[in-house]
């Protein structure tokens, strides 16, 4: 595994590659990783001759008062798991790789409408901070495909807007979430969790199973779904920001006629914020919204 730090390095060993005629495959990531980033990479190399791996903490993408400055930099330990998982080559910028004017007057790439939704509420920015830094790594990867985590599942779907409207050549692909034998999602924020906060974390992906049963069963209406999570969570001490049923394709809110639904949330344990969502296909279209 070979890593550089720097765009001309980067771009030199993208273009020999292109002239060898292989396809190559991008992860992006903000490092300390874990068993959930590493599927992503053996899943690239399946798909791909040539596999990259981004790690950056993106400053643009964080709000005042959120964890940019105490986010978990691991990159020795992280060069050894994608080392080991037969990474090809692992692009590691500085700031001024990315900004190289700085990251307050830098041009902003911004999906409307999905960003607002959601997260995107409760963090105003974020996803324009995302599109714009997934941007510059497409641009100078120039992947044939990019892989990313699907318990992102908002980012997700502004990502792949963003290339769509941007006519750029590169296959966005989600990947199913990879969980903790207890339920809860993989996380890099998982390690500001206390060891009784962590025994407690995987409630929410409970809430979850018990929101897609109730949807499977019919009968019951999505803002009592939705009601009755929230105050579950609130009693075993999560500070949720929302719990939401939503139209998997688009985040819309669910229609009749709707059969395909992403139960999405947000909840503060502590110090962590904490995100999951799950797929619902319901045996028979939603008889009413």
């Amino acid at each position: 595994m070979e890593t550089v730090f720097s765009l001309e390095a980067l771009r030199g060993r993208i273009q020999g590659w292109r002239r060898e005629g292989a396809r190559i495959a991008l992860v992006p990531t903000m490092g300390n990783l874990h068993a959930g980033h590493i599927s992503l990479l053996e899943r690239a190399r399946s798909l791909a001759d040539k596999t990259v791996v981004s790690i950056f903490v993106n400053p643009i993408q964080f709000g005042k008062g959120e964890d940019y400055a105490r986010y978990p930099s691991t990159l020795e330990a992280d060069q050894q798991k994608l080392a080991a998982a037969g990474l090809d080559l692992l692009f590691a910028p500085n700031l001024s790789q990315l900004y190289p004017g700085g990251i307050e007057e830098d041009t902003r790439v911004t999906v409307p409408g999905l960003s607002t939704l959601l997260c995107g509420q409760y963090r105003p920015g974020h996803f324009s901070g995302v599109a714009t830094v997934v941007s510059k790594l497409l641009i100078n990867v120039q992947p044939d495909v990019a892989l990313f985590g699907e318990k992102d599942y908002q980012q997700l779907l502004v990502i792949k807007r963003m290339v769509q409207d941007l006519l750029m050549p590169t296959e966005v692909l989600g990947m199913p979430i990879v969980r903790e034998p207890d339920g809860l999602a993989m996380s890099s924020r998982n390690s500001y969790l206390s060891a009784e906060e962590r025994a407690r974390a995987s409630a929410i992906h409970r809430a979850l199973l018990i929101a897609a049963e109730k949807l499977r069963q019919g009968g019951h209406s999505l803002i009592a779904i939705e009601t009755a999570a929230m105050a579950d969570l609130a009693s075993r001490g999560f500070r949720p920001e929302y719990f939401s049923v939503r139209r998997a394709v688009d985040l819309d809110p669910p229609r009749t006629g709707d059969q395909m639904l992403q139960v999405l949330t947000a909840a503060w344990l502590g110090g962590a914020r904490l995100i999951d969502n799950i797929r619902v296909e319901l045996d028979r279209p939603l008889e009413q919204a």
